[in-house]
C-alpha cells in the first residue's frame, strides 16, 4: 500500500535507494535496475522541462509495449506532465484528433509509427517529436530528435516538482466505438488511490514478485505500476501477446502475477502446450474487461489453480468491484457456482448503486444502471464539461452506462451495456444473456449477439458464431439451443458463422462493427 502521502516522485526516489540493484523492468533480453530506471525516468522528466514544458502540459505516448514504455509512464508521472497514451491500433487521423483534443506539446513515438503520422503533425499543437528507434528523414516543420541522444543530454537528478493530489496525471481515451473518443482525466490523487485500493483486494506485492505486462501498457496493464514500484517488484514487459510466448515467459521468468482479458485466457488454456508448462510460480491472475465463459473458467482453474481475481471498472473509475478466488466456484452448490456470473462485491472504499428513472435507487435484484463512487474515479473529461454532466450524477456518482443488479448477498451482476439492449415484441433482451447461453454449446468457441430490424417484432436477436476448431454446428442447432436455455421469447432467430469476431487489441468486442456487418436483412429460420 502506498500510503496517504505517497506521490509518484516519492515512490521512485524510495525505490531507487531501497532496491537500487534489483531489476525494475525486463523486456526480452534487456533489463534495468531500479537505480538505472530512476535515472532514465528523471532524465525524461528533465528533458521535457528543458524543452520548455511546464507542470500540467500534455505529452502523448505512441508505441508498442517496450522497456521504455514504463520509464515514460513514470517519468511523466513524477514531473507533473500529463500523460496521453495513444492506442497503436488507431489511424494517423485519429492520433491527430487526440493530439489536438489534448493540446499535447510533445510526442514520444516509436519509429514504426512515426512515418505514417508525420504528415498529420503539420499545424498540430506538437512542438517536439522524440523518436524511439531509427529516426527516418520525414519532411515536416516540427523539431524531431532521437530518444536516446535526447535522454543523454538531460539531467539525471530528481526533478524539483511538488505535485498536488488534484493535479491531472493521465488522460485516458474512451474506446470510441460509438463516436470520437473523449479524454477522461485521472488526477494524481486518484492514481495513488487506485494503487492503495488494489493493495487491499489483491495479494500484496513484495520485492520477489514478477508481474507480467501481457496487455498494452497504454491501458489496464499499467494500473499496477505504482504498487510494483512501492514494493521493489519487477515488471516483465511482453511486446505483443500470443499464447505460446505468454507460456514461455511465465515459465522462464517465474512470473507471479499478470492481468489478462477473457479472450487471452481462452487462447492460453486452449494452447496444446499449456498443460506441459510449469506455471507454478503464478499466485494471482487478474482479469476483466469482458465476460468469461464457464467452460473457459473451468479450464483456467484446472491449468493454474484457483488464483483468479476478476476486477470490474472502466476508464472513469477503477477498481469498482472484485471477485476473489473464494467466490470462484466451478463445482458445488448452484448458489456458489452462480457467483461466477457476477462481477463480485465493491472494493473496500468503493460503493455501488443501481438507479432507474430520475436516478432513483432501485430495490435489490432489480435491473437498472450501475453507478459507482470511489476514491479512484475521474476528475473530469478534458475540454468537455457538458460530457461530465452526462457521466456523473448530481451527487457525484459515475454513471457506468452498464446495466445490472445487486443480489441479496451484495454481489454485482452485469446485464449489458445500456445502448446494446434489444427490444423485441415488447421484451427487453440483453445480448450478454444470450451470448452466455450460446457460448456454453460445446461446438461454439465465441459468439456475439446484436439486434436486427424485424417487420413484426421491431427487432430480433442475431448471433454471430465462431465454431470450435474441428467442430460443426448448424443454424438450426444454435436456434434450438438458445430457445432451450433462454426461452422462446428471447431466442436468436438468425445465425451467421464467422472465423473470428472483431475485437480491439485490448480484447473488447467491437459490437458496433458486428452490428454494421451482420444486422442488416434476413428473416432467419421460418417459424423459429
Amino acid at each position: 500500500m502506498t500510503g496517504p502521502s505517497a506521490t509518484p516522485a516519492t515512490l521512485l526516489r524510495g525505490a531507487a535507494v531501497d532496491y537500487a540493484d534489483r531489476v525494475a523492468v525486463t523486456c526480452g533480453d534487456r533489463s534495468l535496475t531500479y537505480a538505472r530506471f530512476a535515472e532514465r525516468a528523471n532524465r525524461l522528466a528533465n528533458g521535457l522541462a528543458a524543452a520548455g514544458l511546464s507542470r500540467g502540459d500534455r505529452v502523448a505516448m505512441l508505441g508498442d509495449n517496450c522497456l521504455e514504455s514504463l520509464e515514460q509512464i513514470i517519468g511523466l508521472g513524477i514531473s507533473g506532465f500529463v500523460r496521453c497514451s495513444l492506442h497503436a491500433h488507431d489511424t494517423p487521423g485519429r492520433h491527430r484528433y487526440l493530439l489536438d483534443l489534448t493540446g499535447s506539446r510533445v510526442l514520444l513515438v516509436q519509429d514504426k509509427y512515426y512515418g505514417p503520422l508525420a504528415a498529420e503533425l503539420e499545424g498540430s499543437t506538437v512542438d517536439l517529436v522524440v523518436v524511439l528507434g531509427e529516426t527516418p528523414a520525414v519532411p515536416h516543420s516540427v523539431p524531431t530528435v532521437g530518444y536516446e541522444e535526447w535522454l543523454a543530454t538531460a539531467s539525471p537528478a530528481p526533478p524539483p516538482v511538488e505535485l498536488a493530489d488534484s493535479d491531472p496525471d493521465v488522460i485516458k481515451f474512451s474506446a470510441g466505438t460509438t463516436g470520437f473518443p473523449k479524454g477522461i482525466v485521472m488526477s494524481v490523487g486518484a492514481t495513488m488511490a487506485m494503487g492503495d485500493e488494489l493493495a487491499l483486494v489483491l495479494p500484496r506485492f513484495d520485492e520477489n514478485d514478477r508481474y507480467l505486462a501481457a496487455g498494452p501498457l497504454t491501458h489496464a496493464a499499467s494500473m499496477f505500476v505504482y504498487p510494483l514500484l512501492a514494493a521493489g517488484a519487477a515488471t516483465v514487459v511482453l511486446p505483443k501477446f500470443d499464447p505460446a510466448t505468454f507460456l514461455d515467459v511465465v515459465e522462464r521468468e517465474r512470473i507471479t502475477s499478470t492481468l489478462v482479458v477473457p479472450t487471452m485466457i481462452q487462447m492460453i488454456v486452449d494452447h496444446p502446450d499449456a498443460r506441459s508448462r510449469d506455471l507454478s510460480s503464478l499466485r494471482a491472475v487478474m482479469y476483466g474487461a469482458a465476460p468469461i465463459t464457464a467452460p473457459t473458467m473451468v479450464k483456467a482453474i484446472a491449468l493454474w489453480g484457483n488464483i483468479m481475481f476478476q476486477l470490474y471498472g472502466q476508464s472513469e473509475a477503477v477498481p469498482i468491484t472484485v471477485l476473489t478466488p473464494d467466490d470462484h466456484h466451478v463445482d458445488g452448490p448452484e448458489a456458489d457456482r452462480r457467483k461466477l456470473a457476477s462481477a463480485g462485491r465493491p472494493t473496500p472504499n468503493a460503493s455501488v448503486r443501481i438507479i432507474g428513472d430520475g436516478d432513483a435507487e432501485l430495490p435489490v435484484g432489480e435491473v437498472g444502471e450501475i453507478v459507482a463512487r470511489s476514491p479512484c474515479m475521474m476528475s473530469g473529461i478534458w475540454g468537455d464539461d457538458a460530457a461530465v454532466a452526462d457521466r456523473v450524477t448530481a451527487d457525484g456518482w459515475v454513471r457506468t452506462r452498464d446495466m445490472g443488479y445487486v443480489s441479496e448477498d451484495g454481489f454485482l451482476y452485469l446485464v449489458d451495456r445500456m445502448e446494446d439492449m434489444i427490444v423485441s415484441g415488447g421484451f427487453n433482451i440483453w445480448p450478454a444473456e444470450l451470448e452466455s447461453a450460446i457460448a456454453a454449446h460445446p461446438a461454439v468457441r465465441e459468439v456475439a449477439v446484436v439486434g436486427t430490424a424485424h417487420p413484426k417484432w421491431g427487432e430480433t436477436p442475431v448471433a454471430i458464431v465462431v465454431p470450435r476448431e474441428g467442430s460443426t454446428v448448424t443454424e438450426e442447432e444454435i436456434v434450438a439451443w438458445s430457445r432451450e436455455h433462454v426461452g422462446s421469447h428471447k431466442k436468436v432467430t438468425l445465425v451467421h458463422f464467422a472465423e473470428e469476431l472483431p475485437r480491439t487489441p485490448l480484447g473488447k468486442l467491437l459490437r458496433k462493427r458486428v452490428r454494421e456487418q451482420y444486422s442488416g436483412g434476413g428473416q432467419g429460420i421460418s417459424g423459429a
